[in-house]
């Protein structure tokens, strides 16, 4: 049993615990925090990498707002920004073109809260490595809850959480080497089917 943010195409270690959890809890009381996977992803652009941020409407007030109440500023075209990223770093890998198609369903459909927007990458993300999409979500917040508490792999900044993982292929590598703990799209599009057995494979300690 696990705690976890829904955090927005999570990155491969946030995969990796889920991955090992028999029952993923959702927090959802904790109040938003800048600069996490909340609102954010990396990929492997031609460039190197790349983050595709979700615009969110700020606070007029000093008061925190808790994750569930985050709103998508939808006055931006950042879902068709991020779907032509994606295609435009991924058309040619080996699995892109099984996904395209559910995953153009996530940019074409209009979201209001962050959260609901996250928790659809999550189901998708399960049902592609065919892994328990069950899930629950939390009534309240608490600062030492009784399950594994995996709430700080939403963390953006390096440093946060030590982790090892294998190389496998990327798109780009030829030009910038290997880049770790990408946005688990990132994984799917270069394993497909043997994505399961990497998040396997993932040490974090």
């Amino acid at each position: 049993m696990g705690l976890f943010i829904p955090t927005y195409f999570s990155p491969i270690s946030q995969y990796a615990f889920i991955n090992k959890s028999e029952e993923v809890i959702f927090e959802l009381e904790d109040n938003f925090q800048k600069q996490t996977y909340r609102n954010r992803c990396y990929i492997y652009g031609a460039n190197g990498k790349l983050s595709l941020n979700i615009p969110i409407k700020h606070n007029k007030t000093n008061r925190r707002k808790k994750t569930k109440d985050i709103l998508i500023e939808n006055n931006f075209p950042w879902q068709d920004q991020h779907f032509k990223s994606l295609k435009s770093a991924y058309q040619s890998s080996p699995f892109y073109e099984f996904f395209e198609d559910d995953i153009a369903k996530i940019f074409n459909k209009k979201y209001v809260y962050l959260v609901d927007l996250n928790i659809d990458t999550y189901l998708f993300v399960t049902d592609a490595l065919q892994i328990s999409q069950e899930f629950s979500k939390t009534k309240e917040y608490e600062l030492s809850p009784l399950v594994n508490d995996y709430r700080d792999f939403s963390v953006a900044k390096n440093g946060s959480i030590s982790i090892e993982m294998d190389n496998y292929t990327q798109i780009f590598d030829d030009k910038f080497g290997f880049i770790s703990n990408l946005s688990i799209l990132d994984l799917l599009f270069m394993e497909g089917p043997n994505s399961v057995s990497y998040l396997d494979s993932v040490k974090i300690f």
